[in-house]
């Protein structure tokens, strides 16, 4: 399947680069961190040899400083991570996802104490659910550890230091999933927003690109 998925990306490549116009511009884009290493590093690596005269700008953040930067106009697309409802009509839906609350299969959690929360960053939209729900009354949280990779909590959840919230392609096999105790978290979804007033050739067509591998694949494969 890969191999034959090379053919047509090579395929692709050949037929645009056959038909194109000399396109050129700018492109101001936003990534998150397990962005970088996926799918989308092909795409846009794809798009940069067929466009060598479109320059590409890219900024790697966590999804919510890559939302406030488009809502200010510094950027003109961005693959953020957003719950399943927040998703708007204009949005292109990469991959869709769960989202979990783990622990080590090794740690006990005491009845009628704090839950120790391992926690992303403060520009994390996963703390601040938990804390809201914290502050709502829906669990008591004590943060014990704070990190802002994913490899970083992964390795805390591991070593039994607290409970943590992580997607699917971050679950591991000495993990549990807690199902009871803590509400249930929202489901995720990947999607390539654009800014508001962002339309340029250049911009239209590297989105087109995303397009058409999502309708081919069905989503995009990112890191794990």
């Amino acid at each position: 399947m890969a191999y034959a998925g090379k053919i047509l990306g090579l395929h692709d490549e050949a037929l645009v680069s056959l038909a194109k116009a000399d396109l050129a511009g700018r492109i101001l884009l936003g990534l998150t961190e397990d962005t970088t290493c996926s799918d989308l590093s092909r795409i846009l690596g794809r798009f940069r040899r067929l466009h060598p005269q479109v320059a590409v700008r890219t900024k790697v953040r966590m999804s919510l400083v890559l939302r406030s930067m488009l809502e200010r106009g510094e950027l003109d697309v961005a693959i953020i991570q957003v719950f399943a409802h927040e998703v708007r009509p204009a949005d292109i839906v990469l991959l869709r996802e769960h989202l979990h609350w783990v622990k080590s299969r090794d740690l006990e959690l005491e009845g009628g104490s704090p839950v120790p929360f391992l926690s992303f960053d403060e520009d994390c939209f996963y703390r601040r659910w938990a804390i809201d729900i914290g502050q709502d009354g829906g669990a008591d949280l004590e943060t014990v550890f704070e990190c802002s990779s994913a490899a970083g909590i992964v390795a805390a959840v591991q070593a039994g230091l607290g409970v943590a919230l992580l997607s699917d392609r971050h679950l591991r096999p000495e993990m549990e999933i807690i199902g009871e105790r803590l509400p249930a978290p929202p489901p995720l979804a990947y999607v390539a927003r654009r800014a508001k007033k962002a339309r340029n050739p250049a911009l239209e067509s590297f989105v087109s690109e995303l397009q058409t591998e999502i309708s081919r694949y069905g989503k995009l494969a990112l890191a794990g």
